[in-house]
């Protein structure tokens, strides 16, 4: 004799993707939060060498200074009278970090140290120039 079996329908299996979309998104959110942004003064310039220079970590405000003369900050030209109501508002949106001063070869030492003393009138003391590493 034959057992009949009770057939009951099988149940759906369905596999449920809310909680892993909710922690793609919480690590997306936390990854963007957590990323510093870099951020170039605008102009590239010849930086002289180093063989003792380092990375500088936390860097919020970048000044170039072109041979010519020309400082740019924040991707745009400006005037040496500018640089510390600049960098004042630039340290606004960003207060932890300092300042790093990326001067060409062949610029006037002059305006680099007015520079400098712009950025020290603006409240910040945490100040480097930028070199490129090598024996040259």
């Amino acid at each position: 004799m034959r057992r009949k079996k009770n057939f009951m329908p099988e149940e759906e299996s369905a596999v449920d993707l809310t909680p892993m979309l909710d922690v793609v998104f919480i690590m997306l959110i936390f990854f963007i939060v957590t990323t510093s942004f870099v951020k170039e003064a605008g102009v590239e310039v010849n930086r002289p060498t180093a063989s003792t220079a380092k990375t500088k970590e936390k860097t919020s405000i970048l000044i170039a200074i072109t041979e010519m003369g020309d400082i740019w900050l924040d991707k745009r030209k400006v005037d040496l009278r500018s640089v510390r109501v600049n960098v004042e508002r630039m340290r606004a949106e960003s207060p932890e970090g300092g300042v790093v001063i990326q001067a060409d070869k062949a610029s006037k030492t002059g305006i680099l140290v007015q520079v400098m003393d712009q950025v020290r009138a603006a409240g910040i003391t945490n100040i480097s120039v930028a070199g490129t590493v090598g024996d040259q």
